[in-house]
């Protein structure tokens, strides 16, 4: 256990004035003030849940005021100084954390789980490793802009367990990102302590092991801690890199109140109730004459003040009621096309929103459908200067799939970033990115690796607007599908586990001509964005691409085929089976490709529905749990007059994919669509 305990407190005022010896007293002292009140409150019921920082004090209010006002700073549970000394209005601070509507997250969501970007503060959320990641992205924009600026954000010693932590350490030092991680080491993750989340004598350890500077202050010494985090980060401005600091100190109540502190020896509790950071710096004060008795009298009373009049304005404000129609439109930013466009390209655009692919007017030619892909990226990256691209080996290798090659030659390093294996950290970057303005693309190697990013992007990128307000600007791309005898862990199709996300758009485009559209649509818009892209269809399939810059509409289902015996609601790969079925067989049938899959055209379904009254779904995931499930649902519920036989839904075995191609060819649901059909039709 850290023995730093058994060491007074020994303050060095370097060349500080009294008046920042004063002003790092009254921060210091502010959310000891507001804890203990809080504390009261939550016996009374007035407050849900309590993490309690007395202790750690000193770590957020000398970081805090260590930095700019304008450098961002992620904080966690018990930073509540990094709030205060950002100077956030005590009023909404408590009505966040008593759920009111004029709190952060307008009662959507509890603790420090807010991000406020008037106070330059990104919030955690409980994984805690991913805001680390965040962090990075934030960095990254500073440094594509070139402003000398920090970003600083926090992580306990329980929580750099986590592969987040790996993950952004690792990419702020391979792109030498001006970020400093502080680790509060406070012995204890809840109630498992040190010698059992790690072997490593001291974090300071890790940090050359990334590639980066590390230091250890005395984390209850607010002036070490100022001292210090202000001269690395005036360093860091000017030659930007990544530093760590751990920061030694103790947690003097329970992970939060209701755990209690029995796992801890009373030994080590009075030892750093010693070195409590408020009272030894405020003794240090009065006996250096810099502080008197009656200002430290005054200073609490007007600090207590404050508090009772936050708390007052927050009572008086009714608990939240529920309006369900700005619950559910508060998932997204609000949208609508870019109005920058000139007007011949705003009718092109309004044209090829009206006339299905193979209708367009505009100058078109024959395209791949990689080459649409590539094509919709290239103009989207010329539209929007600040849009980075992010991936494995997608610079000078060009991708896997060679879509992105040459773009270093025309874009620049900087914008088209190779990164190294590590998913979550990647996405969580991207939203770093968003929340300084910028837009991101994330290319998966293969969809089935988003597993790895996968809390970023279901719990970061979508719940970022609903929570307090922040758009995640970013786009997955996601190379899908199987045919290529590639196995299980390259040809699953996983659309359907973000088609259960609130937050997130999912597209899926069949044809190079919505390829393209729908990219470009993707970057437009500035909600994330999960676009899928059928490797199978890369080079197999070409058709008629504008050569303007354009998009199709999200959210907008398009007719592949018309006729009149029955209907084929699909998607992707499954709109070329169904063609291909449909004219072997001899059958008229509606093919609806749904292109957008969250959310999906419901109006569409219904109208070929009460058209045909014969429905079969169609998709290549796996059965259970598909789409198809929840769009044969509604109709069930929505259309079931319309209907002259039961709806069917047609897609691939509940296993895993497997690789030798008899195996795949019998996973896939061709052979069953086409049995189906036919059912269907004879019904």
């Amino acid at each position: 256990m850290m023995t730093l305990a058994a060491t007074a407190l020994r303050f060095d005022r370097l060349d500080h004035s009294n008046e920042t010896l004063l002003h790092l007293y009254q921060h210091l002292l502010r959310p000891r003030l507001i804890e203990e009140k809080m504390l009261i409150l939550l016996r009374q019921g007035k407050v849900s849940k309590w993490f309690s920082g007395i202790g750690q004090e000193a770590i957020s209010v000398g970081s805090t005021l260590a930095l700019e006002p304008d450098e961002y700073i992620l904080p966690l549970h018990r930073n509540l100084g990094v709030f205060t000394g950002r100077n956030v209005p005590l009023g909404r601070l408590f009505a966040q954390w008593q759920g009111k509507r004029t709190g952060f997250t307008k009662g959507r969501d509890r603790s420090f789980h807010f991000g406020s970007n008037e106070h330059h503060i990104v919030g955690m959320i409980s994984h805690l490793g991913p805001q680390l990641a965040v962090a990075d992205g934030i960095a990254l924009a500073d440094v594509l802009d070139q402003k000398p600026k920090v970003t600083l954000t926090y992580s306990g010693d329980g929580g750099a367990s986590e592969g987040d932590f790996h993950e952004a350490l690792n990419v702020a030092a391979v792109w030498q990102l001006p970020v400093i991680f502080m680790i509060e080491n406070n012995g204890y993750g809840l109630s498992t302590p040190s010698n059992e989340q790690f072997r490593f004598k001291s974090f300071v350890d890790k940090g050359p092991a990334y590639g980066m500077d590390a230091v250890q202050v005395d984390g209850n010494n607010v002036l070490e801690v100022y001292s210090t985090v202000k001269r690395l980060a005036e360093d860091l401005r000017q030659n930007p890199r990544p530093v760590l600091i751990e920061a030694l100190t103790f947690r003097m109540r329970g992970h939060e109140e209701a755990s209690g502190t029995k796992y801890v020896p009373q030994s080590l509790m009075e030892e750093w109730a010693a070195k409590d950071p408020v009272e030894n710096y405020e003794k240090w004060l009065i006996q250096e004459g810099i502080l008197t008795e009656t200002a430290k009298h005054n200073i609490r009373e007007t600090i207590k003040a404050a508090i009772e009049a936050g708390l007052q304005e927050a009572d008086a404000v009714p608990m939240p009621t529920a309006d369900v129609q700005e619950e559910i439109a508060d998932m997204y930013q609000p949208f609508t096309p870019d109005a920058s466009l000139n007007e011949e390209l705003r009718m092109k655009n309004e044209e090829l929103k009206n006339d299905s692919p193979n209708n367009s007017s505009l100058p078109t030619r024959e395209l791949r459908f990689v080459d649409a892909i590539q094509e919709g990226l290239r103009q989207s990256m010329q539209r929007y200067p600040d849009l980075v691209l992010m991936g494995q080996d997608i610079a000078d290798y060009g991708g896997v799939f060679k879509i992105t090659e040459g773009f270093v030659a025309e874009f620049g390093k900087a914008r088209v970033r190779n990164t190294p294996l590590c998913e979550s950290a990647i996405v969580g970057a991207g939203l770093g990115l968003s929340i300084k303005g910028k837009k991101s693309m994330v290319e998966m190697q293969f969809a089935d690796f988003v597993t790895c990013g996968f809390n970023q992007i279901v719990n970061n990128l979508a719940k970022s607007h609903y929570r307090w307000g922040q758009n995640a600007d970013v786009v997955v791309r996601m190379p899908t599908g199987a045919g290529s005898a590639a196995g299980p862990f390259h040809s699953q199709s996983n659309e359907a586990w973000f088609t259960h996300v609130p937050g997130l758009k999912v597209v899926y485009p069949s044809n190079p001509h919505d390829a393209k559209g729908l990219l470009c649509a993707a970057f437009e818009d500035p909600n994330p964005v999960m676009y899928f892209e059928h490797k199978m269809l890369y080079r197999s399939l070409s058709g008629p691409v504008p050569e303007a810059y354009y998009t199709t509409p999200i959210g907008k289902a398009a007719l592949a085929a018309e006729g009149n015996e029955l209907s084929i609601i699909t998607y992707g790969m499954g709109v070329r089976w169904a063609l291909q079925v449909c004219e072997e067989l001899n059958v008229s049938a509606d093919i609806l490709d749904l292109r957008t899959l969250l959310p999906w055209d419901q109006e569409a379904v219904r109208q070929t529905v009460e058209k045909n009254g014969r429905v079969l779904v169609l998709h290549e995931d796996t059965l259970t749990g598909g789409i198809g499930g929840e769009i044969a649902a509604w109709i069930g519920e929505n259309c079931f007059e319309h209907l002259d036989a039961p709806v069917r839904r047609v897609a691939s075995l509940d296993t895993a994919i497997p690789f030798a191609p008899p195996l795949e060819a019998a996973f896939l649901p061709l052979q069953r669509l086409r049995e189906q059909v036919e059912a269907l039709r004879s019904y």
